[in-house]
């Protein structure tokens, strides 16, 4: 087996781990030369990340291509019923959380956006996504789609969503088309600041360059979590500066009795729930944990207080089981 750096499938924003950390010589090599830099000024500050130990809550990852941010921790809703979300949404954002990631098939984006108006923050100071599921039959008719999404999460006359996505491959190469130059309309009339994708494979995004005016997607939302670490789409993702979200970032707790993961936790004095959230900000992922347990939602973003050491990180890498981790999806990359 040949040895590999422990951040082999970190986000290239991330400054690499100190050199004392580095387990091959190509890694000491490599963090000798970022870390022996005479000025930060050598790189362009819009473009990096801070490194893990300097994340907080407040912390951005910049967006390829835009003069927009995106926040580091997401709040999901996948599931919130309508009777909670909004109390769920507002919670979140008490706590700090200033993402939040809803969906048409969720049924639940005016609450997302009620909760917004509820809270008293402006607008323009919560980042907050919706997703398209199926066509509508012709780029007019999924961009109406769209337009609705908008009017319900913010109705004001310049109402717009940070980001919009594809929910899924799955409806084959037409309706992809169609979805996805629906959402290039959206950008172009200011209805949607950015764009993306979730479940997408090598394939499917390869598969845009023939129609696409905004290439590469923006963002590519997967489920993630170290039993479905899916590292082929998340290093071509890397290489084109995709944003990673990801989704089950708590495996839905299923591995909340993990031997590995409760060890990590208790070493830590922390929950499982929170190495996992960690786990994935030190991956350079954008992490979507989903709760409407208010005590768990504000849990889940306490996860600055403490970090993730390289022991503990190369213990959470070799959980993976590939395809057959997922609780979900897995991407299909052919």
């Amino acid at each position: 087996m040949v040895a590999t750096s422990p951040q082999s499938h970190l986000h290239p924003h991330h400054e690499p781990l100190p050199t004392e950390y580095q387990t091959t010589d190509q890694g000491r090599a490599a963090a000798q030369a970022y870390h022996s830099k005479e000025s930060p000024s050598s790189s362009s500050s819009a473009t990096t990340m801070p490194p893990s130990s300097k994340l907080t809550l407040t912390s951005t990852v910049p967006i390829l291509n835009s003069a927009h941010a995106m926040p580091r921790l997401g709040f999901g809703i996948y599931r919130s019923d309508p009777s909670v979300c909004v109390a769920s949404c507002l919670t979140a954002l008490r706590a700090g959380y200033r993402h939040i990631d809803s969906a048409q098939f969720y049924r639940n984006e005016s609450e997302m956006g009620e909760a917004v108006r509820q809270s008293g923050i402006p607008r323009s100071e919560v980042f907050l996504t919706t997703k398209i599921l199926s066509a509508g039959g012709s780029v007019e008719k999924s961009y109406q789609k769209c337009l609705e999404s908008v009017k319900a999460i913010d109705p004001s006359e310049n109402g717009y969503v940070d980001l919009f996505l594809i929910h899924s491959p799955n409806s084959g190469a037409r309706n992809r088309k169609e979805m996805w130059q629906a959402l290039e309309r959206m950008v172009e009339e200011g209805k949607a600041r950015s764009i993306g994708v979730s479940n997408f494979g090598i394939g499917h995004i390869e598969e845009m360059k023939e129609y696409a005016k905004i290439w590469p997607p923006q963002v590519n939302q997967i489920e993630l979590h170290p039993w479905n670490q899916q590292r082929e789409i998340v290093d071509y993702c890397n290489a084109h500066k995709i944003i990673i979200q990801a989704y089950c970032p708590l495996v839905r707790n299923m591995k909340a009795h993990d031997e590995t993961l409760v060890s990590i936790a208790k070493k830590h004095d922390k929950t499982t729930g929170q190495v996992l959230i960690r786990y994935c900000l030190q991956k350079g992922w954008v992490p979507l944990p989903k709760s409407d347990t208010p005590s768990r939602i504000e849990a889940n973003a306490d996860v600055y207080g403490f970090e993730l050491d390289e022991e503990d990180m190369k213990a959470l890498d070799g959980l993976d089981q590939g395809e057959k981790g997922a609780i979900v999806q897995a991407v299909t990359n052919s």
